[in-house]
């Protein structure tokens, strides 16, 4: 009795496990709701599983899946408008789609308005697409009737099914409260604005407005200190009064700004454009052509109060020291907060300030505790300007970064992918020649030899340079990819070449004129075929569960199918097998059938491989990579959206060796 207990346990667990692969973080609910005798809403409402998100019906051609409705028509009713949604969809530029995306989370109400002639059943269907930060599921229609008449509009169904969705609802932000993921990502993002903050501050410290104020800043420690002791303590409280003042400049920015404001900042284009606007003008005045000071008088006020003993003075101290030497330090706190802000975090802007601060602090504190350690300190002289100008050169890098933000939401198209790196290419290699002493600048001091500090630098600048220039030509130029536009607007790109013989449509190459294989492979784009060819060169296959508004898939192919050894890897040992899960081609009509797994008709060519997915592997989320045999038998265990090339490469060369060794 025990034995099949446990057996009968076994098999309801392996059950739901196989079930549980195949998501759906969406629930709908229908409904109607009377306005007067003769009209009335259809109600559609989506209940969205936390960490998904559910695409708005106002995308541009070419975007991903819109949430689109289909309803009946007959005498009883008439439609009156279009399909509102609400509440208002969120927004950001998808570079991999090369515009501007909307998109709707946790729940979302779409209203239909019609003019009612008589009660009646109105049926239709909604198809949607639902996608995450790592995969998209493929197109779905979800079919629906709802009930209108004079009396109770909304039925005790729909009644029920609105209970359903409350709880739903209680229940996802149960599970948001819970999820450890959201939260390490938060912590993960603000680290990452300190760092950058921290990093800023150091630059800082290093310019000319502040390195030569070290010594008397010392100075005034070890005069004015009764004792050692004292000294230590004024020292301190000097350094929490620098961290103090930048922090609150940082909580100051966000109460100005609104938690709103500063996460519509990340896609907006007024923001952006605005970035870029002040990126340029700090960088110019880095560069000498002119300088951004504070007024004198607000300064020479500072200077006054800082007079006073004890933790006042200290502090006005700390705040003259911000005031003078704002025109070093405040180009770089500008760049720091225009990041942080773009980051549409929270506390972002007081994290980066933080950061910045105790890079700033940290140093005055320890040579004003240590004063023999400014012997070892290097004399100030032109090398600080160096570090000015050089910084200089980088804003100009990273304003164009935003610009590129702007021009990918309005779709100029002046900015593509050849133009930017090219920007980028004359930049650093400008930079790479002022180190050198090859150009120099109105404030520049003689330099009678060149430094190995700046020979070193000047030689990072020229390696970087060089490493782009392939770019040009299509190169996916891995370690910068985030900054750059989509390759999708390359003008010239050799890696495109030789895809050639894939775009023509034969017997045994079907649907080869409508897809494009990417990096110049070959591949199939129907199942039959591939098995064929696969038996017929005696190589594994590699299912390639894909779509065309698969973010992730893009990704995939960008960092990783792109190394040189798993792109040699796909092009000798496997016939690959792309097959798109949300291509709107119609099927033949001998070709469509009701699937057996869901029970709804396959009528286009992305629900035909959709089910197919579903159906032989038990999950429908993309990308998704299967290596089979020519009789389409598992070989190994599928891979996901993974972006560790080492894993890739395994991957592969397990299927290889479990294909040549059956």
């Amino acid at each position: 009795m025990k034995r099949s207990l446990i057996i009968i346990i076994s098999l309801i667990w392996f059950s739901v496990s196989a079930v549980a692969q195949i998501e759906k973080p969406v629930t709908w609910s229908f409904s109607s709701e009377k306005i007067n005798n003769q009209e009335a809403y259809l109600v559609i409402k989506a209940v969205i599983q936390p960490g998904w998100h559910v695409y708005s019906q106002f995308i541009p051609q070419g975007g991903p899946i819109p949430t689109s409705f289909k309803f009946s028509t007959n005498k009883d009713y008439t439609l009156t408008g279009k399909v509102s949604e609400s509440p208002k969809p969120s927004s950001a530029v998808d570079r991999n789609f090369n515009m501007e995306i909307s998109w709707h989370e946790k729940q979302v109400v779409f209203k239909q308005r019609i003019k009612v002639n008589k009660p009646t059943v109105i049926s239709g269907s909604v198809e949607f697409m639902v996608c995450n930060d790592h995969k998209c599921l493929p197109p779905t229609e979800e079919e629906f009737k709802i009930t209108v008449g004079d009396q109770a509009l909304v039925s005790s169904a729909d009644q029920s099914a609105g209970k359903e969705i409350d709880n739903t609802i209680k229940t996802a932000k149960v599970q948001v409260n819970q999820q450890p993921t959201g939260q390490d990502a938060g912590n993960s993002s603000y680290l990452a604005i300190f760092i950058a903050g921290f990093l800023g501050g150091l630059a800082a410290f290093f310019m000319p407005c502040i390195y030569p104020m070290i010594p008397l800043t010392v100075s005034f420690f070890t005069k004015q200190a009764g004792s050692r002791r004292q000294g230590i303590q004024k020292a301190f409280l000097y350094g929490i009064s620098i961290i103090s003042i930048y922090v609150a400049l940082g909580l100051l920015i966000t109460l100005s700004f609104g938690a709103s404001a500063l996460n519509e900042a990340a896609s907006s284009a007024t923001f952006n454009l605005i970035f870029f606007a002040v990126l340029v003008l700090f960088a110019l005045s880095f560069l000498g052509a002119f300088e951004i000071t504070l007024p004198s008088a607000l300064v020479n006020k500072m200077d006054e109060k800082s007079n006073k003993g004890g933790i006042i003075g200290l502090f006005f101290m700390a705040f003259t020291l911000a005031l003078v030497s704002f025109s070093c330090t405040g180009p770089i706190i500008g760049t720091l907060l225009v990041d942080a802000v773009s980051k549409g975090s929270y506390l972002g802007p007081a994290m980066g300030m933080l950061g910045f601060s105790s890079a700033l602090a940290i140093p005055f504190t320890l040579f004003a505790i240590f004063p023999s350690w400014l012997k070892e300190l290097p004399k100030s002289g032109g090398w600080l300007n160096t570090v000015k100008v050089s910084l200089g050169f980088l804003e100009m890098v990273l304003a164009f970064k935003y610009l590129s933000n702007v021009d990918l939401a309005y779709h100029w198209g002046f900015l593509n992918r050849d133009v930017f790196l090219g920007i980028w290419i004359i930049i650093f290699a400008f930079l790479g020649f002022y180190l050198l002493g090859k150009i120099r600048f109105s404030h520049d001091s003689d330099t009678p030899f060149i430094s190995l500090g700046r020979l070193f630098a000047s030689m990072l600048a020229f390696i970087f340079t060089v490493y782009m220039i392939p770019g040009l030509w299509g190169a996916t130029l891995p370690a910068i990819s985030g900054w750059l536009p989509p390759k999708t607007d390359q003008a010239f790109d050799l890696t495109r070449l030789g895809s050639g013989t894939d775009s023509k449509e034969t017997p045994d190459k079907k649907y080869a004129s409508l897809f494009h294989a990417p990096l110049g492979l070959d591949a199939f784009y129907d199942y039959e075929p591939g098995l064929t060819e696969s038996k017929k060169l005696n190589k594994p296959i590699l299912l390639d569960f894909t779509g065309w508004s698969c973010t992730n898939c893009r990704k995939m192919e960008a960092s990783v199918w792109a190394d040189p050894k798993v792109l040699e890897r796909l092009k000798k040992d496997y016939i690959l097998v792309s097959l798109y899960v949300d291509d709107k081609t119609d099927l033949d009509p001998h070709d469509i059938y009701v699937s057996k797994f869901s029970g709804k008709k396959i009528k286009t060519l992305g629900q035909k491989w959709s089910d197919f997915q579903a159906t032989t592997f038990g999950t429908n989320s993309q990308p998704y990579y299967v290596i089979v045999n020519s009789l389409g038998t598992q070989l190994t265990k599928p891979q996901a959206f993974n972006l560790d090339i080492s894993n890739y490469i395994l991957f592969l060369d397990e299927g290889k060796s479990a294909y040549h060794n059956l």
